[in-house]
């Protein structure tokens, strides 16, 4: 799968870092960018989640049972029955 994207008005002496470096690491400018972009996003999913974080201190190895996870987030609505009014 082959995407394309045109970065437009890089500071010139951001594009030239990059030429430089680039050049240093033995590939194209192009290589490089996306070497960049893959080492950002590998970055990113390494990083620890907050509901991780909340897990590993109050999780059941800790003694805490934790109701399991709402899928939508939300509480369904409860309706009163119409008797009961």
């Amino acid at each position: 799968m082959s995407s394309v994207i045109t970065v437009r008005s890089i500071d010139p002496g951001d594009k030239s870092w990059l030429k430089r470096e680039a050049r240093n690491s033995g590939v194209s400018m192009e290589e490089f960018v996306r070497r960049l972009i893959r080492e950002a996003r590998e970055r990113a999913e390494r990083r620890t989640k907050p509901s991780e974080v909340f897990k590993r201190f109050f999780g059941p190895e800790n003694g805490i049972d934790l109701p399991p996870p709402d899928r939508y987030g939300y509480r369904p609505v409860e309706f009163a029955d119409e008797d009961s009014v």
